[in-house]
């Protein structure tokens, strides 16, 4: 059974959805009954499984939600908003008080995910067979756990691991906003009367959830640019790094590197479980699973710094504070630049990445259950 898995990275979750619009465009029969999405990725899982058209069509409104976003779509970015939430900070830090619930108010995406999501039409999907599950994870501050909020078919799998879990519910406008809260950039979300954060923080194994909940071959859509050995060296510079870098290898570790280290160690499960003898019994609880990851074919921060221009003034000034200009490839900068340029960018570049390695996306799609 296919299952997609769809990471988190802030704005660069756009490259998902061209990568997903060419496989609807090459086999719109293709379908992913469970699908499993974490932060800025479980937008896109939330949107897929609720729409009620076919993939083409809905990849379509799902590239149209995307392309009409901008930043004050997704958080207050006027100056007064920036201003008051600094001096609250300081003053909190100064005061020795401990309210510190995000620096960014997300109320705009709330409304807009309202408007833009079908969650309604999650329900729908499953009561026609068209969807198996959808997994939206988020982290539950009081315990640590990755927390994975399952609405699915009747008799779908629950599972209780090390520091993670699943719970069956019904998928909301809450659990979307949950498990993109970044702690202390934007405020948690109280769910069944606990406080639950971003997804990724606490993800040791991004690519479990789709497992768990039955499927056994897995296209997961990832957002990190694999470097060569060239290209890393003509990065190193002996300039103390500014907040801006640190910051943006935070985000990285939190959001790019746990899906990576996942795929490895999925692989390496793949080939003990191929190299058992002929008739000997596979480890209980382990069971091959095929995997393909699509990875961006160039760095998205770079990307991001074409269009570092297109920022709100206020957050140009924080960003400028923290030393984006003076970086090459502003990560951090690629995790919040949700505008049309740089979102339709890293979606076309999605899309082309998807061609030009169509003919290994397609045997892996034909492969025999």
């Amino acid at each position: 059974m296919n299952g997609l898995v769809l990471s988190g990275g802030g704005a660069r979750a756009a490259y998902q959805v061209g990568v997903l619009s060419y496989i609807a465009e090459k086999a719109p029969e293709v379908r992913f009954p469970i699908i499993v999405g974490v932060s800025a990725g479980a937008i896109n899982a939330a949107f897929i499984a609720g729409h009620r058209g076919g993939s083409s069509e809905s990849l379509s409104a799902l590239i149209s939600s995307w392309t009409s976003l901008t930043i004050d779509r997704v958080f207050d970015t006027s100056m007064g908003r920036v201003g008051v939430e600094s001096a609250r900070w300081l003053w909190t830090f100064g005061s020795g008080g401990r309210q510190l619930k995000g620096f960014l108010d997300t109320g705009p995406l709330r409304e807009f995910l309202g408007q833009t999501i079908d969650f309604d039409g999650i329900e729908a999907n499953l009561k026609a067979g068209r969807l198996r599950a959808v997994g939206i994870s988020a982290t539950r501050w009081a315990t640590g756990q990755t927390v994975t909020f399952v609405e699915g078919a009747p008799g779908i799998p629950t599972w209780e691991r090390a520091r993670r879990c699943s719970t069956p519910t019904r998928i909301s406008v809450d659990h979307v906003l949950a498990s993109g809260s970044l702690p202390l950039v934007f405020p948690a979300v109280k769910l069944d009367g606990e406080w639950y954060g971003d997804g990724s923080i606490r993800q040791a194994a991004p690519l479990a959830p789709a497992i768990h909940l039955g499927a056994d071959r897995l296209l997961a859509v990832a957002t990190r640019y694999s470097a060569t050995l060239d290209e890393v060296k003509e990065r190193v510079t002996t300039d103390y790094p500014p907040p801006a870098r640190l910051i943006g290898m935070l985000f990285n570790t939190i959001f790019l590197d746990t899906l990576e280290g996942d795929a490895e160690r999925l692989e390496r499960i793949n080939r003990v479980i191929e190299a058992l003898p002929a008739g000997a019994p596979i480890p209980d609880g382990l069971k091959p699973i095929r995997l393909l990851v699509v990875r961006p074919s160039r760095d998205l921060g770079v990307v991001a710094g074409e269009f570092r221009g297109r920022l709100p003034r206020s957050l140009r000034l924080l960003m400028r504070g923290l030393g984006v200009k003076d970086e090459r490839g502003p990560d951090l900068l690629s995790y919040l630049i949700f505008e049309e340029p740089y979102v339709s960018r890293v979606a076309e570049l999605g899309y082309e990445d998807a061609l030009s390695q169509w003919s290994e996306i397609e045997r892996f799609l034909a492969e025999d259950d």
